[in-house]
């Protein structure tokens, strides 16, 4: 049986923490800052967790984790 291939697109944007969660960056950061409050814009840092049931559907493109 040949291996399941990883969704590339999914590979670059999205990781898996220790406990199964998927962890993606905020959305809205990447460009038009100017448009954005400053408030806004620190709210937006760093990374978040996704819903469950579109982590869901993120893990079926990632067979391995």
């Amino acid at each position: 049986m040949p291996k399941m291939k990883t969704k590339s697109s999914v590979k670059k944007r999205f990781s898996l923490t220790a406990t199964g969660k998927v962890r993606r960056t905020q959305a809205g950061k990447q460009h038009g800052m100017i448009k954005r409050t400053k408030e806004q814009i620190r709210n937006h840092r760093g990374t978040t967790m996704m819903s469950a049931a579109d982590a869901k559907i993120i893990k079926k493109f990632m067979p391995y984790g």
